[in-house]
């Protein structure tokens, strides 16, 4: 998988380092991942796979943002409030990194 000249810039810290490089950067274009739950740890843990440019990212949470939430999922704002957290996420990450596909799945496992 070819990284765009957009990307390229994009990611030109993680490109240089010896242990990724072009290489890398292009198998992370290709990665799939499937993050399960948009919490406290799924909230950082999807902000940073999407800004990194893993190409596509799944994420599953049935829960929606509450007040009680915001104090440490630092994907969700207080205007979130009441919305599905994975509605929220898709957005977040689409204009984090639009190179990112993000396909929400609001399911309880």
């Amino acid at each position: 998988m070819t990284l765009t000249p957009d990307e390229l810039s994009r990611y030109a810290r993680h490109i240089v380092l010896r242990e990724l490089g072009g290489p890398g950067q292009a198998r992370l274009k290709a990665a799939r991942i499937l993050v399960v739950g948009a919490g406290g740890l799924g909230a950082p843990a999807l902000l940073y796979l999407a800004a990194a440019g893993v190409g596509r990212i799944a994420v599953v949470d049935d829960d929606t943002v509450a007040l009680s939430n915001l104090q440490r999922q630092v994907l969700f704002a207080t205007a979130d409030i009441g919305r599905p957290k994975v509605a929220v996420a898709a957005e977040r990450l689409a204009a984090l990194n639009p190179h990112v596909a993000v396909e929400p799945v609001a399911l309880r496992l």
